[in-house]
């Protein structure tokens, strides 16, 4: 007998297999999931992309239990399942990690790991507990204190607690949503190249939502892009490259979204604007810039920066390493301890009248909460900034005509999606709140732009258009301060790149020589000094 032609068992897995077929969901009558069909091979990689709006949460929200389709169905394994709420779905074997922290912050690492189960026993024999803990992160690339609190984690230790929470399940399908969003490059790569070979081992299948090409080409197998709440492309990582991906996304050419093309470095991506920053008196000028945290210690440690007109200097770091407590100290949101900051060469103490004076404009991170009043109308939300100047006002009567007048003026030039200039702010999408801000905010002559993390989270078309208008400013002569956590963002658009750990400058580098490992170790606390003092810096 010829042993050979026998079917032999398949390996025992604990990864399953996933199928969507025509999967619909709708809220009242706009549809948000059309006919959605979707094939994820087990141990696997497959990575979920699509513009904001495109139908991604819904999907895997409706796979985790928080949401039921009302047409379509879901088989695990080749058996349809009805998966009516997040405990038949950890039944399952299912876990999901959220793009935003869901850990207990006064508790330790170790309670934090033991809450993720469905049932916590009412006594716990912490010296057993701690063993099997202890052994649990040898088998990760994850070294984490058992004893610390995530407040005293940093953000990218946050979210690698996060995904150990859901790998001491032992899930069958993993999914992640932007899991790389906090990360240094270094991290990222440590984090992925974990999950792909937690994978590729038989033991979890996993999908990875993510608006980052490289990581899709690096570490997944497969990938679907879903386009206003339809499948519209599903194939093998290694059949397709990031210019077929963004055209799928978007529906037109890639080529003029300025997208990563085959073989191209992120750094050069996007061509740069042939503007010669000025040497004369800098656009922003900072010097020994201290301020307190929220919690009452010292956050900034006499920061020194300098930005030239005509250019754009990107500031790097891990998120809580000082940037939003160097963004609210230069807007005026935050009281310095000590410091400087010049514009134009003139002091600049970011009241209300020395943005009008100086004209300085700033684009702030999660501009909803802290650029615009939600229950306003769109209308006067872009009235803000002038609302009591003329035109926007007579002999101290406020126009509310021309208030709405040039708002539909301007919701027409920036595109933004809105029922009409007396919706309320709050009613419009992300992208279409920021182009919003970005329509009160870009009026006019700057001299200085502050940009905080200005496209986090939102789709492709809404980052092409942003950074096109920040590339604008630039070229107008302005110079552009742009705080981002996204290494593709600065590599992209900056002339120079500054790194920020623990509240302080300590590195800088020009983005035609930046190398994104030494970025990264810099990021992730490197003991580097600066490549010039920061009194170099400031006369150079």
């Amino acid at each position: 007998m010829n042993h050979d032609l026998i079917p032999q068992p398949k390996p025992a897995t604990g990864a399953l297999a996933l199928e969507i077929y025509q999967l619909s969901k709708r809220f009242g009558s706009f549809t948000a999931m059309d006919q959605v069909s979707m094939k994820v091979e087990p141990g696997t990689v497959h990575a979920l992309l699509g513009e904001n709006g495109a139908g991604k949460s819904t999907l895997v929200k409706c796979v985790a239990g928080f949401q039921q389709a009302e047409e379509g169905s879901i088989l695990i394994d080749a058996r349809e399942q009805d998966i009516a709420n997040p405990v038949v779905a950890r039944a399952l074997g299912i876990g999901m990690v959220y793009q935003h922290f869901t850990l207990a912050p006064g508790m330790t690492v170790a309670e934090n790991l033991l809450l993720a189960a469905d049932r916590v026993p009412l006594l716990i024999d912490w010296k057993a507990k701690r063993a099997e803990l202890t052994a649990f992160l040898a088998t990760t690339p994850f070294q984490l204190d058992l004893d610390a609190c995530p407040s005293e984690l940093a953000a990218g230790e946050k979210q690698k607690l996060e995904l150990l929470k859901q790998l001491y399940l032992k899930p069958r399908l993993l999914i992640l949503d932007e899991p790389t969003s906090v990360l240094t490059p270094q991290e990222a790569d440590e984090v992925l190249g974990h999950v792909r070979a937690f994978a590729r081992s038989g033991q979890c299948t996993v999908i990875i939502i993510t608006h980052k090409f490289r990581e899709v080409m690096a570490y997944a197998d497969a990938v679907t892009v879903l386009r206003r709440g339809r499948a519209v492309h599903h194939g093998r990582v290694a059949d397709t490259t990031p210019a077929l991906l963004a055209q799928a996304m978007m529906g037109e050419s890639a080529a003029s979204t300025g997208l990563p093309q085959e073989g191209q470095p992120a750094a050069v991506a996007r061509a740069r604007d042939t503007v010669s920053p000025s040497a004369a008196v800098p656009a922003l000028q900072v010097r020994g810039l201290s301020a307190h945290g929220d919690r009452g210690t010292v956050a900034l440690h006499g920061v020194d920066l300098m930005v030239r007109c005509g250019e754009i200097l990107g500031v790097a770091g891990v998120s809580g390493n000082g940037q939003r407590e160097l963004v609210e100290a230069l807007v005026g949101q935050r009281p310095r301890l000590t410091g400087q900051v010049s514009v134009m060469g003139e002091s600049y103490r970011a009241t209300r009248v020395d943005n009008h004076r100086l004209k300085v404009r700033s684009l702030p991170e999660e501009p909803l909460h802290n650029a615009c009043v939600g229950a306003l109308s769109v209308a006067e939300n872009m009235a803000l900034r002038d609302f009591d100047q003329a035109p926007n006002t007579r002999g101290g009567v406020l126009r509310f005509g021309a208030w709405r007048a040039r708002a539909r003026a301007w919701i027409a030039e920036y595109g933004i999606k809105t029922q009409g200039e007396n919706a309320p702010i709050a009613s419009l999408s992300g992208g279409n709140v920021q182009r919003a801000v970005l329509a009160r905010e870009l009026v006019g002559d700057i001299n200085v732009l502050i940009a905080a993390n200005p496209v986090f989270g939102l789709d492709f078309a809404a980052v092409d258009e942003i950074h096109s208008r920040l590339r604008k400013v630039r070229a107008q002569g302005a110079g552009v301060l742009l705080i981002s956590e996204d290494l593709d963002e600065l590599l992209a658009l900056c002339d120079r790149i500054v790194v920020m750990s623990e509240g302080r400058i300590v590195f800088e580098v020009s983005a035609a020589g930046a190398d994104r490992k030494v970025l990264g170790a810099h990021m992730g606390g490197g003991t580097h000094p600066p490549v010039n003092p920061p009194q170099e810096r400031a006369a150079a």
